[in-house]
């Protein structure tokens, strides 16, 4: 015999390591794209020269940080892009038992 008392949707939950990679994934490859484009034409020296030239960063230390909040950025984007895209029966009743 069935159990009804469980929901019963319309297709399995995703695994977390679907939901982490989802997210993770695609903003791992845009921050790279983002990162190398951007340090193409500005260098990271330079940049800390204009905002904090008393700190004491080196090019690298650069990279690594403009990496970093590029892929913050573009992780938010794609976290966003996964709540707006999960499905509606999640939120909805569940579909009405089989006869």
């Amino acid at each position: 015999m069935t159990d009804f008392t469980e929901p019963r949707f319309d297709h399995p939950p995703p695994t977390m390591a679907q939901r982490v990679g989802a997210v993770a994934w695609p903003s791992f490859f845009a921050a790279c794209v983002c990162t190398m484009v951007f340090f193409a034409f500005v260098d990271p020296l330079a940049l800390r020269d204009i905002t904090w030239p008393d700190l004491p960063l080196t090019r690298q230390m650069g990279y690594s940080i403009g990496f970093f909040m590029f892929w913050i950025a573009t992780a938010s984007s794609s976290l966003f892009t996964w709540i707006l895209l999960r499905p509606a029966s999640r939120f909805n009743v569940p579909l009405p038992p089989e006869r």
